[in-house]
């Protein structure tokens, strides 16, 4: 058997007629630039976050990097991120031209430790990015009251986490600015790279929806230095048909993840880690990872088995050689460190089957009873 991590060709099937349709409708319209999808999916995402206003982008990457540079992140300024996470986070500050500055994660969430920020702020800090790693938001609360007593921006990184809540918001509502990303293997992907921010405030929507169009307002004024980063007419048209599928496919995730961990706790009980599930958050599951001994070789057995799974991350951001010359090594921040030896993602898909599971579970028992 073989079980991909994910079925992003089954799931086209699943919907081609309404896909091809939405698309036909954009060429026929010839409206190709930050048409009447555009809108409908800002508006439709921005609401379904509870706030007021999103602002489509290219990427998630470029989200991030207009959402600081719409806070006013610059150049002398520090901005506090996870050092398990992916690149963009880190990369989307070092770009605003901040300096990223790494703390350590929560073994159990692999979420941002909250208890780790506080001794991480400077006078030069201007930021947090709390990044909702997984499809569970990090523990907000005492990072919005960290943020409120030094007066920092907090930037929702939650590319993995649409729909995700925090004791009863949702993922988007407790930041300044909250980014998505709409890369095809997310909850809620395009056919292509795509993004968005969204936000309660109007002046940064403002400043954001200036920034992605070359920081003008109107056409061919321009009031500051932006960037060409405009959320696609067609991907848009692609995530309109999409986003009303979101809570049927968050619901079989979360089906999907709950017989994952009880196959593996009954079977495997103490050789791995199930996810952990924080009693103020909802996961929505866009990886199910576990912590396992022996991942390089699990990883390498489950390939041989026909079994994908993918190592979400292997090498930590404070040891990335692009970011040497902050002075990071190998022992600052042990538990993401950790983390990044022991994870592994299993194969997560709403379209994942009852006989898929049970032969990923029946080759995890297998390699464990030989190890």
């Amino acid at each position: 058997m073989n079980v991909p991590m994910f079925a992003l060709k089954e799931q086209y099937l699943n919907i081609k007629k309404e896909i091809n349709e939405a698309l036909e409708m954009v060429m026929l319209n010839a409206h190709y630039i930050l048409g009447p999808n555009v809108k409908k999916i800002e508006q439709d995402v921005a609401a379904y976050c509870n706030v007021k206003h999103g602002v489509g982008v290219a990427n998630g990457s470029d989200a991030i990097h207009i959402a600081l540079e719409a806070c006013g992140v610059g150049a002398g300024d520090e901005v506090i991120v996870p050092s398990f996470t992916f690149f963009a986070t880190a990369g989307a500050v070092a770009r605003a031209g901040a300096t990223p500055v790494f703390v350590d994660i929560d073994p159990k969430t692999f979420n941002i430790d909250p208890n780790k920020i506080e001794e991480a702020v400077t006078e030069k800090t201007k930021a947090i990015i709390p990044v909702h790693l997984y499809g569970q938001m990090a523990n907000m609360d005492p990072i919005n009251k960290i943020a409120q007593k030094y007066g920092l921006f907090v930037i929702e990184d939650a590319a993995q986490a649409i729909g995700a809540e925090y004791k009863g918001k949702r993922a988007g509502e407790l930041g300044t600015a909250t980014t998505f990303s709409f890369f095809p293997t997310k909850n809620l992907g395009a056919y292509g790279d795509a993004g968005m921010i969204v936000t309660d405030n109007a002046e940064l929507a403002e400043k954001m929806t200036m920034f992605r169009t070359h920081g003008s307002k109107p056409k061919y004024f321009h009031h500051v230095l932006g960037y060409n980063s405009r959320l696609d007419e067609l991907q848009a048209a692609i995530l309109n048909v999409k986003f009303r599928y979101l809570e049927e496919w968050t619901r079989k995730r979360c089906e999907k993840a709950m017989n994952y961990t009880q196959l593996l706790n009954e079977e495997l009980g103490e050789k791995i880690v199930t996810p952990f599930i924080s009693n103020d958050c909802s996961h929505i599951f866009h990886q199910y990872t576990i912590r396992v001994q022996k991942r390089d070789e699990l990883h390498q057995f489950l390939k041989e088995n026909g079994i994908e799974t993918i190592v979400y991350y292997p090498m930590p951001l404070h040891l990335q050689p692009v970011f040497k010359d902050l002075g990071y090594k190998e022992g600052d921040l042990p538990e993401t460190e950790k983390a990044a030896k022991e994870a592994i993602s299993l194969p997560m898909f709403p379209e994942l089957t009852e006989e898929e599971q049970y032969y990923v579970v029946s080759k995890l028992k297998e390699f464990y009873h030989k190890n």
